[in-house]
């Protein structure tokens, strides 16, 4: 193989006979390499080895700078993607409000339908280290109000005067969670449609039967 990471191409492919692949992936078979370069050329396009190691190697007739530019698309789709996911922080104490509770948690789901992993740390104050449980017992209560949006990566752990837990996302979940409230809607619209052709009948009727009185 060449020095660098690209593959053979062309003129600089060095064996005599070839295993050639079609553009469309049909397998050719064994040709001499002249015969491939040139089946190639024939198409405009060129020949790549992509299996060196092989033997004889095997050589596939495509598009190379097509395929440089999609490669090079799809590692930059990836990376963007990789670096769009942040690690969020969210504090919470052993004696925290319900209202504190109900506040920061719904911060915690919409960090994880951002897409976004969130760290959860419990902080101890002087003798409420003798009691970890109490740590424990609001990580579990976290987690259990956004199942429906992330699931744990990392339990409960202790970390010196804290206990931290990650949240990940869960994207089935989601996908669940967001169906099941789509139809809720549907069904609630559903049945205020129906309360208000009912009233509406009923308001005819009432109409009706008036103008029979008069």
């Amino acid at each position: 193989m060449a020095q660098s990471d690209e593959p053979r191409i062309n003129d600089r492919i060095r064996a005599r006979e070839v295993r050639l692949v079609a553009a469309d992936g049909e397998q050719i078979g064994i040709k001499p390499l002249p015969e491939a370069l040139a089946m190639a050329r024939a198409q405009d396009l060129d020949l790549v080895e992509v299996a060196d190691k092989a033997r004889p190697p095997v050589c596939r007739i495509m598009d190379y700078g097509k395929y440089k530019y999609e490669a090079a698309q799809r590692a930059k789709e990836s990376r963007k993607k990789s670096t769009n996911v942040s690690v969020k922080e969210m504090k919470y104490r052993t004696r925290i409000g319900k209202g504190d509770f109900d506040t920061k948690t719904r911060k915690v789901e919409q960090f994880l339908f951002e897409g976004n992993k969130v760290k959860v740390t419990i902080m101890f104050r002087g003798r409420e280290m003798q009691h970890p449980e109490l740590g424990r017992k609001i990580l579990d209560q976290v987690a259990e109000a956004v199942v429906h949006g992330g699931t744990v990566e990392v339990y409960p752990k202790q970390d010196g005067r804290n206990m931290i837990m990650v949240l990940a996302p869960d994207k089935k979940a989601q996908a669940v969670w967001k169906a099941e409230r789509d139809a809720e809607e549907q069904a609630s619209k559903a049945a205020e449609s129906a309360v208000d052709d009912s009233a509406e009948d009923t308001a005819k009727e009432t109409a009706q039967g008036d103008d029979s009185a008069e």
